[in-house]
């Protein structure tokens, strides 16, 4: 495999102590190397062991032996608890208003002994309005009837934010007024699957359906960052906790970012937090024909089975991320059942008995490395089974760090298995073929804005983004790899406007046909903050025959920068490569817009290209392809059309390739979301292929 290592940088603008005591409850003061790990100990049966005493247990941190500092039992009862007798009085009086943050009494404190903490986290950006009631109705009747005298709940809610509705408490009245009030209908919107306007999808009468796909292109990262920042909020407190995770499922985008998925279970297990996924949908039984709530599909997939596949494997992957979350947080996921309470009832019946241990580490080094906890019982007890988190990663102080420091700290995060997660990132991966077995593989990295504020209002005159790539093939080999920086200057006149831009970064891989896992970190000098892309993809064998004709990615753009301005251009790359690569023309380089948002002022750039076009009989050096592209409104109706445009010459650098370059100026075009679908047609091959997309047109 081959580097390709053109990179370039360019501004967007944004779019729209010691031991304690017997007697008492345990505490221990605030120090870094606090470690606290929360164990089940379990029998051959499964049963929880109960009894057992500090000295009975053993623990070492990489093999060193540790003293156990903290150590409390919590045995919890599984009985549901009666509703309390209500006074004339206190049904008059004035319900008491709920705490809105999660509170702790002192770093690190056991204030919840002999406690179980449940978590009732409402994720209503995922759920349309019957699963929301379908929620609402479960967490009531746990709060009605099964409910334990042990039991402390604390009510979170997504939407957008993370929003604390409760912190933990046992008074039913506060936990049902609050369970009542939930907004119903909020975000409800989002909750649909992306809609590819494939023909087995519901007809509802439109000429097609645009894809939203893109429009959401960074919702499951937000739902899984939100689970993230709950968890962060709920590790002050050392006890274990469970939290019930009502969704309607994770769907995925297909350019999902792997990396934070992984950062939230790791702050879920930092945090001893247990996550319970709660699927609101029930049991699901779509038929093909369509139901009450959702037309018959459209084609003939109906008679053939494809639309049951379809529909299946739909399901299935908005369930996947669902059971990663919890069987790598140590809960378990709750799906196709319309009894929700039952998984409420699972999840409190697993938290009835555990050890709280905390330790002082004797490692006291900032290194950021992963440290591996190791408990066993020191009683002689054999078939026992041990539960507990497997380690934690050390901090790392960013303003002691040298040069040779920093290097290493980006060598260690590409291979970590903890990402680090600070800056938001998105990432888009297209495939042009430029040989028989070849592909140039742009990769575009996008940075928000508001990392180049942070570090202006730090006072800091300059600033410096790192980044590091890695591509990696199915047999976990390094096919490709990429390490710059960029330098750029803060002008404190210039900071508001900064936080308004983003940072886009663009690397390029030559390639095999084949599956691939790439995995690219920016990091921020000033603050320190790192951010991690993770995602796997396929550069797809277009030299194989296929019925349909065949397309290299499509790329849009807003902007063409000048090819002097690309990191390195000059010294790296040679002529050869630079007049192979599909997004230069001439001096200009092709800028690829992720999120395919754009502004009336500026023109809408399109380039692709055409493989494996029938000779045209007239002209064996040319081909006979048309290129037609159309926008429709959200209702359907074409607003504007543009062509057919006859493209006849093949590419001088790329064998069988006919390019295709469109540009449209906005300008005419009324603000709101259209869908763009492209017509190409090759006349003499008789194939064709109408890829679509959806973009915005803001202001």
């Amino acid at each position: 495999m081959q580097l390709f290592t053109w990179v370039l940088i360019t501004m967007l603008m944004q779019q729209p102590a010691a031991q304690a005591p017997d007697t008492g409850p345990p505490t221990f003061t605030a120090r870094s190397s606090l470690v606290i790990v929360d164990v089940t100990v379990r029998d051959k049966a499964g049963k929880p062991i109960e009894g057992l005493k500090q000295s009975d247990f053993a623990v070492s941190e990489d093999g060193k032996p540790q003293k156990i500092s903290v150590f409390e039992y919590q045995n919890l009862s599984s009985e549901p608890e009666p509703p309390a007798t209500v006074s004339l009085s206190d049904q008059l009086a004035l319900p008491e208003a709920p705490k809105t943050s999660i509170t702790t009494h002192s770093p690190g404190e056991i204030q919840y002994h002999g406690k179980r903490l449940l978590v009732f986290y409402f994720d209503f950006s995922s759920m349309a309005i019957p699963e929301q009631l379908r929620a609402q109705t479960a967490a009531l009747e746990y709060l009605n009837k099964q409910i334990t005298k042990d039991d402390l709940v604390a009510i979170l809610f997504y939407s957008s934010t993370v929003q604390v509705l409760s912190d933990f408490t046992a008074d039913r009245d506060v936990l049902g007024n609050i369970v009542r009030g939930l907004p119903i209908g909020e975000m409800s919107e989002m909750a649909g699957l992306a809609d590819t306007g494939d023909d087995n999808n519901e007809d509802t009468g439109a000429a097609f359906v645009a894809d939203e796909t893109e429009f959401n292109i960074f919702n499951t990262d937000q739902k899984l960052a939100a689970l993230e920042q709950a968890s962060r909020m709920l590790s002050a407190l050392p006890e274990k906790k469970s939290l019930i995770y009502f969704a309607s499922g994770v769907s995925k985008t297909g350019i999902d970012n792997q990396a934070q998925l992984e950062a939230t279970i790791n702050a879920a297990m930092k945090a001893n937090v247990n996550i319970y996924p709660i699927d609101a949908r029930g049991l699901m039984a779509d038929p093909p024909g369509g139901g009450a709530s959702k037309g018959a599909s459209r084609g003939t997939g109906i008679f053939n089975g494809s639309v049951y596949n379809s529909q299946r494997s739909q399901i299935n992957d908005s369930q996947e991320t669902l059971v990663t979350l919890a069987a790598d947080t140590g809960g378990k996921a709750f799906l196709d059942s319309n009894d929700l309470a039952l998984g409420i009832k699972e999840a409190q019946q697993d938290l009835r008995s555990y050890y709280i241990l905390g330790y002082y580490s004797t490692n006291s080094a900032e290194d950021g490395k992963y440290r591996r906890i190791s408990i066993k019982l020191t009683n002689g007890m054999q078939g026992v089974k041990l539960e507990h988190r497997p380690g934690y990663y050390a901090g790392k102080v960013w303003g002691k760090m040298n040069g040779q420091d920093k290097e290493q700290q980006l060598k260690e995060a590409i291979s970590a298995g903890d990402p680090v997660t600070d800056i938001p990132l998105a990432l888009q991966i297209d495939y042009f073929r430029v040989g028989p077995t070849a592909y140039f593989v742009p990769i575009s990295v996008k940075v928000p804005g508001s990392v180049i504020a942070l570090a202006a209002k730090r006072g800091a005159s300059v600033t410096q983004f790192d980044f590091l790539g890695q591509i990696q093939d199915e047999t976990h080999a390094v096919v490709g790899n990429v390490r710059d920086f960029i330098k750029i200057k803060l002008d404190e006149d210039k900071t508001t406007s900064a936080g308004r831009k983003s940072y886009q970064y663009n690397a390029g891989f030559t390639l095999e046909p084949g599956r691939y896992h790439a995995k690219f970190l920016v990091r921020e000098n000033v603050s320190g903050k790192m951010g991690t892309f993770e995602t796997r993809f396929t550069v797809p064998d277009l030299a194989a025959d296929t019925s349909g004709l065949k397309l290299s990615s499509i790329i849009w753009s807003s902007q063409r920068e000048p090819l002097k301005a690309a990191v390195g251009v000059a010294e790296k790359t040679s002529r050869k490569e630079i007049d192979a690569n599909p997004l230069i023309v001439g001096d200009e380089k092709l800028i690829p817009n992720i999120t395919h948002v754009f502004r009336r002022s500026q023109n809408l750039y399109l380039s692709f290209d055409v493989y494996d076009a029938q000779p045209d009989p007239a002209n064996t050096k040319q081909r006979r392809v048309k290129v037609s592209m159309s926008l429709f409104n959200q209702k359907g109706a074409k607003a504007f059309e543009i062509g057919p445009l006859d493209e006849k010459d093949l590419a001088e650098t790329r064998p069988e390739a006919v390019a295709v370059k469109i540009q449209l100026p906005l300008k005419d075009l009324a603000p709101g979301k259209y869908t763009c679908q492209i017509n190409v047609i090759d006349e003499v091959g008789r194939k064709f292929a109408f890829p679509r997309a959806p973009m915005v047109v803001a202001p």
